[in-house]
């Protein structure tokens, strides 16, 4: 599939009726509409993404299924205990790596909002630890990366909160201080699609466009997650 002609009209009516009934008995009698306006073409346009990343990152391809969240939300720790997502999302995971421990593409679709985002989001300890360490050492590839005009222009800056202090083991007067102290290194946008792009053949251009500019971005951050190991930071030389 090379195209998608977007989001059916219907799709999108039923998430601002889900927004409005968020509860299993305005659902369930609507769950075949779900499937059929909404979920369907989702996986369709992982279909249509899948095809357009052959030409730039062809190792971020997913199989649809696996790449479309599940529209149920989990609540257990919540204290919003709506049962549903209001939003349809999906990821694309580098192959052999596994999804929320590694870089990859996510994006979501609403009535309300586009998002579109690239990077690692929430890393666990080890993950933080060969992020840094690769970061500490090669800060200006990345700065360099992220710095790019047409990036800029299409997601911005880094998002997401930073640590107050250094991480332990890095001086605290090391060049690459703001990317070290990051939670995560995510590029993500909501701004800049209008959300009356997802029922037109517009959406799907425009998602590739940013995954192409964010390939540089997602891939360096892969680098040290794919060796599975880092250096001291205490021996990793100021750049």
């Amino acid at each position: 599939m090379a195209g998608f002609s977007g989001f059916p009209e219907e799709g999108m009516r039923f998430l601002k009726g889900l927004k409005k009934n968020n509860q299993r008995e305005w659902f369930q009698p609507r769950k075949e509409v779900f499937e059929e306006s909404v979920k369907a073409p989702m996986e369709q346009m992982v279909e249509a993404l899948n095809a357009k990343l052959l030409g730039f990152a062809p190792q971020y391809i997913t199989e649809p299924k696996r790449a479309v969240y599940r529209i149920y939300r989990d609540t257990r720790f919540s204290n919003d205990k709506t049962p549903y997502k209001t939003h349809i999302a999906a990821s694309l995971t580098r192959a052999g790596m596994q999804k929320h421990v590694s870089a990859g593409f996510y994006f979501s679709v609403s009535p309300e909002q586009i998002e579109v985002a690239g990077g690692v989001y929430m890393p666990g300890p080890e993950q933080l630890r060969l992020l840094r360490a690769h970061i500490a050492e090669n800060h200006g590839e990345l700065e360099g990366i992220l710095n790019n005009a047409t990036l800029r222009k299409l997601m911005g800056g880094l998002w997401g909160e930073k640590f107050a202090r250094m991480p332990k083991g890095f001086p605290a007067d090391h060049p690459a201080g703001d990317l070290l102290r990051a939670k995560h290194w995510v590029l993500y946008d909501t701004e800049r699609m209008d959300a009356k792009l997802a029922t037109t053949t517009k959406l799907l251009p425009e998602f590739v466009k940013r995954f192409q500019a964010m390939t540089p971005f997602v891939e360096f951050l892969n680098r040290p997650l794919l060796t599975k190991r880092a250096p001291d930071p205490l021996m990793v030389g100021l750049r």
